[in-house]
Parts: structure tokens; C-alpha cells; sequence
């Protein structure tokens, strides 16, 4: 199989860069798969896992938190302003989170910001499906 240059970025530091095979991401409208040959492309990703097909067939998981996917001819780019390893995520730290932005929303007494409360537990589910994508590849 054809391989393209593949650059995941965070606002912190450059995650990934190499040759692929595939990249799949979660788009906004739903899922998106790139491969060598893909038609240029610049598109809205949503929080969750992105699946990299490495030389060999080798695959790897990180999440974003959101972020652009940029396909050229030659390269394909990824920003987003959190990229993690899915095996560096912790999913205690998940589950609390989502628990958290959960009992906010259900709590009718207390002054919140419903977007960033909805924001937050979106966040922490998109960490949790990034977690099962891996456990999965991990046959676990």
C-alpha cells in the first residue's frame, strides 16, 4: 500500500510525524478515512479517537479534543489543542470528569455554563470511546 507523511500536532508539541498507511479520524459529520491518494481536504474534527495505519500495518491510537484535518496531495496535517496517546489517557480521571459534568447538568440549583458543562462531558466520553478503540485493537 501507498504511504503519505502524516503530522499530528497539539498546541503543545508535534505527537506524531511518519509515514502512514491509513489515518482514520472522527469528523464532525461523522467518521473519515484518508489514505494516499485522497482528494485535498480540509475539514472540522470532533473530540475522540484518531486510528493511525503505520508502515507494516502497525496501528496506533491518540485522542483529540477537537481539532482541523488538513489533506494535500503529499501530507496529511492534524491540529488540535489536546493530542494524547490513548495509552497515556487515564480513565479514572475520564469516568470523574464525565461524572462531574453530569451531576452539574442534572443539578437545577446551581448557576452553571451549560455549554461548557455539555462541553466537558462530551470531552470525557470522546476519552472514554478513545480508551475502548484501544482496548479493542488490544483484543482486551
Amino acid at each position: 500500500m501507498a504511504l503519505i507523511k502524516c503530522n499530528i500536532v497539539s498546541a503543545q508539541n508535534e505527537i506524531f510525524s511518519g509515514n502512514i498507511e491509513m489515518l482514520v479520524a472522527t469528523g464532525a459529520l461523522g467518521d473519515v478515512g484518508v489514505a494516499h491518494g485522497h482528494a485535498p481536504l480540509l475539514t472540522q474534527l470532533a473530540p475522540g479517537p484518531v486510528r493511525i495505519i503505520s508502515e507494516g500495518g502497525v496501528e496506533e491510537v491518540y485522542f483529540l479534543s477537537g481539532g482541523m484535518l488538513e489533506v494535500q496531495p503529499d501530507v496529511i496535517t492534524v491540529l488540535s489543542d489536546t493530542a494524547v496517546r490513548a495509552e497515556d489517557l487515564d480513565e479514572a480521571a475520564a469516568l470523574e470528569a464525565q461524572e462531574k459534568a453530569r451531576h452539574e447538568l442534572s443539578d437545577q440549583q446551581s448557576e452553571i455554563d451549560y455549554g461548557s458543562a455539555t462541553a466537558q462531558l462530551a470531552e470525557a466520553a470522546a476519552r472514554l470511546r478513545t480508551l475502548q478503540a484501544i482496548r479493542k485493537k488490544m483484543g482486551s
